[in-house]
């Protein structure tokens, strides 16, 4: 695929590979590490407006800083117009110039509060927003689904508006409310998103390998696409996409990931909150089944470590040890 820089306003990203902000793993950690892997831009995790008025403390917790990122960008929800400017101006939000709105959450706790996909349903609505978040001073750009239902699209509409009212950049989820992340994305509603907005269209949904990001490219005709899931599992795939020299040791990397959360949490809560993680890490390996069974009874990151460790290089005495 072709790389290139991506213009968001006045703010240039390094280029055209996103990663995606994703609710219980886009954390700071996650993000540095698709960062040194060469991600052009990264989101934070989905945080609330109204929980940072009210100066919730783990809607703040969400807003610490990758160490490497230099265009820090926050994804916010909502679906007051005027809470969500307030919240874009407040002191917590001042180190992001970057605000990106989530039109697209399809899980219930957010849909049926109105606030997400569910905003697919009112276009005006999300249009005021739009509006009202540009207002506030920040560059804007939009997180879409494609629709809520099967055969009642609204990509290109909803991306007119969300132009219409100020965005500098769209990306669309090529998948429907109803069908959260299962099936194949729909590359003709992504195209013509592309095709109905002068601004950058990025391109997200099943891009796990280099074959799936040139397909998603060449179909749409999208400026650049978002990795979600194929990060959790592969973050060096933007290394490859970017044709860059990179090297996976996998235990390596675990550790570097575990103790980049020591850094900011306590050895309890690293120790259980990153067992999903791994999880995504470990997907595929031989026998992870039954490693899974055993660190999810883990609750410090010594005993963890070495789980870990037994997984890769064997048991003791073993002679052929475990290699990546």
């Amino acid at each position: 695929m072709r790389i290139k820089r991506i213009p968001i306003g006045r703010y240039l990203t390094e280029n055209n590979l996103f990663f995606a902000p994703l609710a219980g793993f886009s954390d700071f950690a996650m993000r540095e590490i698709c960062l040194s892997y060469g991600a052009g831009l990264t989101f934070t995790e989905m945080v609330s407006c109204k929980g940072l008025l009210f100066r919730n403390a783990n809607t703040e917790a969400l807003l610490v800083r990758a160490p490497s990122e230099t265009l820090p960008c926050v994804q916010i929800f909502g679906n007051d117009p005027e809470i969500m400017r307030r919240a874009l101006e407040s002191e917590a939000l001042a180190p992001f110039p970057i605000a990106d709105i989530n039109f697209g959450c399809p899980m219930p706790k957010i849909y049926n509060n109105g606030e997400g996909s569910a905003l697919l349903a009112d276009l005006p609505l999300a249009g005021r927003i739009v509006s009202a978040c540009v207002a506030s001073g920040k560059t804007i750009t939009c997180k879409i689904r494609i629709g809520l239902t099967e055969g009642n699209p609204v990509t290109a509409d909803f991306a007119k508006v969300c132009e219409d009212s100020g965005a500098s950049l769209i990306t669309v989820h090529g998948r429907t409310r109803e069908r959260i992340y299962a099936g194949e994305p729909d590359y003709r509603e992504i195209e013509k998103a592309k095709k109905a907005v002068k601004i950058p269209v990025i391109a997200n949904g099943g891009i796990f390998s280099e074959e799936d990001a040139e397909r998603m490219m060449n179909e749409t005709g999208a400026d650049g696409v978002m990795l979600a899931r194929g990060a959790l599992e592969k973050p060096w795939l933007f290394s490859s996409l970017l044709k860059k020299p990179y090297s996976v040791d996998k235990k390596s990397l675990i550790y570097r990931h575990i103790d980049l959360l020591k850094g900011r949490y306590d050895d309890r809560t690293v120790a259980v909150s990153f067992r999903k993680q791994l999880c995504y890490y470990l997907k595929g390996e031989p026998g992870v089944t039954r490693f899974k069974e055993k660190i999810f009874r883990l609750t410090d990151t010594e005993s963890l470590k070495e789980e870990i460790a037994s997984f890769f290089d064997g048991d003791p005495g073993d002679e052929k040890g475990r290699t990546v």
